[in-house]
């Protein structure tokens, strides 16, 4: 019998390492001779490129290679496509560097590698570029026009990709209609801004022909293999080794990023170590962005606000290329439901190509897109019935009763969002009772009597994690009593280290102290996917499950063999093996680890070690869900807004540790609320983005965020042994639409609707003054941090 360790608080192990400075991140490895490379970006949003001159860079001293994409030659092919859409119409990605024409302030044109960081900086000052500009595609329904400046030459337009999906019959359900209400709906523009910025160190062993690269990214393995494949080596003379990682949120997992490929070629030229970091401008500038969408949304329902039919006819922002194809586009209309029965649905997404930086996911990957869609129509349908906004989700919910219920969309991977282990009525009336939802709505009249503006606002999602297609896992038991973990994913923050060691400590019954993990390096782990979309525990931890599982059935079969007992008869308790009943009959892990491996016979058809490889290769995604509810105060006279209650009931099924889940619902909650009321990025009508620093880019802190209640529903998943759904990007999801609800409900007297997030207090006054919020642009700058925190 073992120490039940999974459910339990246990204390993250990696944290002492991260809070007393004792982490390795890119920045802190140091190699003999190392040399430092800066990247020179383009400065026009389009232009051909009609000569590249570095002869003065070149005689600087200390500059040891300029490279340009003629040195590059088939390494500078274009990067893969990683979703291959079905409507696809013209599919481009990026290359390392730009082979002639630029597509975006910031796209890479050289890269100068020098003996120090400033002496590469100087030098890209003295790289002649002569360009020849021409106007740019920037803003998105602009950029789909006929006579549009074409993103790509080649192409007959904008549209990269349009893609319907369609279930029921949606022109009968919107026939049959009481009520039929439309909208426009936008999620702005914004950005991942993790604490650590992207970096690359390489280093080549001309003896060996092997070449080391530290890479912040979140899938060390895909990495490999590309880099690999440009520089024509054998992935086994290629490892990549991710690091300690300053946070990911999806931009560090671009396959590849142009430094990924250039650092590992100019070590490889110069045979010596490069290293380049990126600084915070070069991250506006050269990593990619997220969210930019406009929803033309439809919701037809009967007068009693049961929903019938739902049509969203949406574009999205691609930026320049589309190395992830339309994966936020297509990940907004497989949340789009949410936790609602909508008989007809008819969507259709269409990517389009912009002179901006390529956009790809970033906490909730289009998921908080479509959300803010779906839960904006709820409150427009319940405002126009009369209804209230809690009751028209109570009448449309799908019920435990329901399950399994097919939502009518398609997540990733193909893979349909069906209901199943879940009671969302339960969700709400925790929210409901935690928020105190009808003691608010009963002292409201007399808070606006007295001049004060309270609203309260609450959103519903459900979260797609644990996606396809697998991860692996190693699980061996050593001779000394330890158990080492290895896989290939990696972590940036997400606490891996401390929830494998629950898993396989409490699977084999072994002290979690005992457990080794290891991760992100291809060295030790040669096999994997990638830390993204919420799937570490769900994939990850059930692969290790997994193996943990053969390695116990084979220990305590190798302890029977000894003892001369069955099996059955036995039992492992803190890393010793022994008959049940009779605790002092028995064996220790470490001595049979050490039996396994014998020095003189090994018995034919018996393998060595006390060890185990096993993937988890799901069929789908597996759905968490969760409800957030909101009250604040709104100053009528400014547009300042107040949190005075922040509430978070989420349901992520059996927490392997509620400490960490915890942590993970906080960070994407703060998040969301950067996302929803501070952090937007601004573009010229040239292509120049205006927002290149936190003087312009709000980055809310722990002065804005307010203090967060959390409350925990454990419905067991029925898809993986563990009964674990995702937990890492829900809480990002329902911010912006139970936030500008909240906002609308206490302006209600003077009709605010809010359409667009995020928004600022200077949209919340002009909105005051106008009563409307159907603008395409918000048009007036944010002040300096605004406080809605109550600290």
């Amino acid at each position: 019998m073992s120490t039940r360790l999974i459910g339990e608080r246990v204390k993250r192990r990696e944290d002492h390492r991260l809070l007393t400075g004792t982490a390795s991140f890119i920045d802190d490895l140091h190699l003999p001779n190392m040399a430092h490379a800066a990247v020179l970006r383009s400065v026009h949003a389009k232009a051909r490129i009609r000569r590249i001159d570095a002869s003065k860079a070149l005689a600087l001293p200390g500059v040891l290679a300029v490279i340009t994409h003629e040195d590059l030659g088939a390494a500078n092919d274009p990067m893969p496509l990683l979703n291959n859409d079905r409507g696809f119409i013209s599919p481009r990605t990026h290359r390392a560097l730009a082979p002639g024409q630029v597509r975006f302030v910031g796209e890479a044109v050289a890269l100068v590698v020098a003996e120090s960081r400033y002496r590469a900086e100087d030098a890209l000052e003295l790289i002649e570029v002569d360009y020849d500009p021409s106007p740019a595609a920037v803003e998105l329904l602009a950029a789909t026009q006929p006579g549009a400046p074409l993103v790509h030459d080649d192409t007959n337009s904008n549209i990269a990709c349009r893609t319907p999906h369609r279930r029921g019959d949606v022109e009968a359900a919107f026939a049959k209609a009481d009520i039929v209400i439309a909208e426009e709906l936008r999620p702005e523009r914004g950005a991942a801004q993790p604490m650590e910025t992207r970096g690359c160190v390489a280093q080549f062993d001309a003896s060996a022909d092997h070449l080391t690269v530290w890479d912040t990214t979140q899938a060390p393995v895909s990495a490999r293999g590309l880099i690999a494949a440009k520089l024509g080596m054998p992935e086994a003379h290629v490892t990549v080794i991710a690091p300690d990682v300053g946070g990911g949120f999806g931009v560090k997992i671009m396959l590849l990023y142009p430094e990924e490929l250039l650092i590992p070629f100019a070590a490889r030229r110069l045979k010596r170590p490069v290293k380049w970091i990126e600084d915070r401008r070069e991250h506006f500038l050269g990593s990619n962005h997220e969210r930019l969408m406009i929803h033309k949304a439809e919701l037809a329902a009967t007068k009693d606000g049961v929903l019938l039919g739902l049509r969203d006819v949406y574009y999205y922002d691609s930026g320049a290329y589309c190395p992830y194809g339309p994966i936020n586009a297509e990940c907004a209309q497989g949340i789009l439901p949410g936790p609602y029965k909508i008989p007809a649905i008819h969507t259709e997404y269409i990517a389009v190509y912009s002179n901006t930086p390529v956009v790809s996911p970033y906490r909730g990957a289009g998921m908080p897109h479509g959300n803010f869609v779906m839960e904006t129509m709820m409150n427009r349908l319940a405002d126009r019935l009369g209804i209230d906004r809690v009751e028209i989700r109570r009448r449309n919910l799908v019920r435990p009763e329901d399950c399994p219920y097919d939502g009518g969309t398609v997540f990733q991977y193909n893979t349909a969002l069906i209901h199943r282990d879940c009671d969302y009525p339960a969700l709400l009336t925790k929210l409901l009772g935690a928020l105190g939802y009808g003691h608010f709505k009963a002292s409201q009249a007399s808070d606006r009597a007295r001049g004060v503006y309270k609203g309260i606002g609450i959103g519903c999602y459900v979260e797609g994690t644990g996606i396809p297609p697998y991860e692996g896992m190693e699980v061996r038991i050593e001779p000394t009593g330890h158990v080492t973990v290895s896989t290939g994913y990696p972590s940036q923050g997400q606490g891996h280290q401390t929830t494998l060691a629950q898993v396989v400590a409490e699977t084999l019954g072994v002290d979690p102290d005992k457990v080794v993990v290891q991760a992100g390096r291809t060295d030790r782990f040669a096999w994997g996917v990638g830390t993204f979309a919420s799937r570490a525990a769900v994939v990850g931890c059930t692969a290790a499950q997994k193996a943990t599982v053969k390695v116990r059935q084979r220990a305590l079969n190798l302890a029977a063999d000894k003892l001369e007992v069955a099996a059955s008869d036995l039992e492992i308790v803190a890393g010793r093996v022994q008959l049940k009943g009779v605790p002092g009959v028995g064996i220790t892990l470490a001595e049979l680890a050490a039996a396994s491996n014998p020095i003189i016979t090994l018995e034919p058809g018996v393998e060595p070690g006390l060890r185990a490889i096993e993937y988890h290769r799901p069929e789908g995604a597996t759905f968490a869900s969760g409800m957030h509810g909101i009250i604040l105060e709104v100053d009528i006279e400014t547009g300042m807004v107040r949190i005075e209650r922040y509430v978070v009931v989420h349901d992520c099924g059996v927490m392997i540790n509620p400490a960490i889940v915890d942590g993970q619902a906080l960070g994407a909650t703060a998040q969301g609320i950067g996302g929803t009321f501070y952090e937007k990025l601004h573009f010229d009508e040239a292509g120049q983005l205006l927002t290149t620093t936190f003087m312009d880019y709000l980055i809310p802190t722990a002065m804005e965020i307010p203090r967060i209640e959390l409350h925990h529903l454990e419905h067991p998943s029925s898809l993986n042994p563990l009964g674990a759904k995702g937990v890492g990007e829900g809480g990002v999801m329902p911010v912006a639409p139970a936030f500008a609800a909240a906002v609308e409900d206490a302006l209600a007297p003077f009709g605010v609707k809010i359409n667009a997030a995020p928004f600022s207090p200077p949209d919340v006054l002009a909105l005051i003054l106008g009563g409307t919020a159907d603008r395409e642009e918000q048009t007036v700058p944010h002040p300096p941090h605004p406080s809605t925190g109550s600290g």
